[in-house]
C-alpha cells in the first residue's frame, strides 16, 4: 500500500471520521476500538508533554500562563492550571462544545503518564539533544492529539476550545491552534511567566503537527479502506 501526504496544512478544517470514530461524544458505551484509540492517543499526548518537560528548554504555553497567574494570585501553578482549565470549560457553553468520556480521561490519563513517565525518560546535558527531544515531544503530542480527537469521545479543555473556535470561524485547525498557543504565551509572559525555546517550539509547532498528523491518518486509512 502506498500513499502520498499532501503538505497542505491549511486544508485541515475539521476532525475526520475514521474507523475508530465513535458515533457520538455523548455515548458512555463506546466501541472497544474507539475507547482503545482514545487511550492510545491520550497516552501519546502525555508522553509528548513529558518529553518537552524533560528536555528542559521551556515549558508549554499554558504552563507559562499558569506561572503568570500564580505570580499575581499567590496560587500554586497546579491550582492556577485548574482554574484556567475551568474557565476554558466555561467558554465551551458559548462555543456549543460537547464534553464526553474523552474530556474526563484527558485529565486522568495525561497527568498519570506525566507522573509515571517523567522519572524514566532520559536527560541530556547537550543543548542540541534537548532541543531535538522537545521537537519530538511536540510532534508526538500533535499525533496523539489527532488520534484521540478522531475517536470523537470528547476533547480536553484546550482541544475543545480549538475545535469550537474552528467551527465558529471556519479557519484551519493549524491556524486556530497556533493562534491560541501564541496568544497564551504572550499573556503568560506579560504576567511574568518564563518562556523558552521549547515554549516557542510548542506554540508554533503544535498546530502544524496536529494538522500533519490528521492528514497522515486520513490518507493512510482512506487508502486502506479503498484498497
Amino acid at each position: 500500500m502506498s500513499f502520498r501526504l499532501k503538505l497542505s496544512l491549511f486544508k485541515v478544517k475539521a476532525i475526520p471520521a475514521l474507523f475508530w470514530t465513535a458515533s457520538s461524544p455523548l455515548t458512555f458505551k463506546p466501541s472497544i476500538t474507539s475507547f482503545l484509540m482514545l487511550i492510545v492517543g491520550l497516552v501519546m499526548f502525555g508522553l509528548g508533554e513529558a518529553l518537552l518537560i524533560v528536555a528542559g528548554v521551556g515549558v508549554s504555553p499554558w504552563t507559562v500562563f499558569a506561572q503568570g497567574v500564580s505570580i499575581h494570585s499567590g496560587w500554586t501553578i497546579g491550582f492556577s492550571t485548574a482554574v484556567i482549565s475551568s474557565l476554558v470549560l466555561l467558554l465551551w457553553v458559548f462555543l456549543k462544545q460537547i464534553p464526553g468520556l474523552g474530556t474526563i480521561f484527558n485529565i486522568i490519563i495525561i497527568s498519570t503518564v506525566l507522573d509515571v513517565g517523567l522519572p524514566y525518560l532520559p536527560k541530556f546535558d547537550i543543548l542540541f539533544l534537548n532541543i531535538l527531544m522537545a521537537v519530538t515531544g511536540v510532534f508526538i503530542t500533535g499525533f496523539g492529539g489527532a488520534v484521540y480527537l478522531i475517536a470523537n469521545l470528547g476533547p480536553g479543555p484546550r482541544d475543545g476550545l480549538m475545535t469550537g473556535l474552528q467551527r465558529l470561524t471556519n479557519y484551519p485547525l493549524a491556524v486556530i491552534r497556533g493562534g491560541i498557543e501564541i496568544g497564551v504565551v504572550i499573556v503568560g509572559v506579560l504576567l511574568g511567566g518564563m518562556a523558552g525555546i521549547g515554549t516557542l517550539l510548542f506554540a508554533f509547532g503544535i498546530g502544524p503537527a496536529l494538522a500533519v498528523s490528521i492528514l497522515l491518518l486520513s490518507q493512510l486509512f482512506d487508502e486502506a479502506n479503498a484498497s
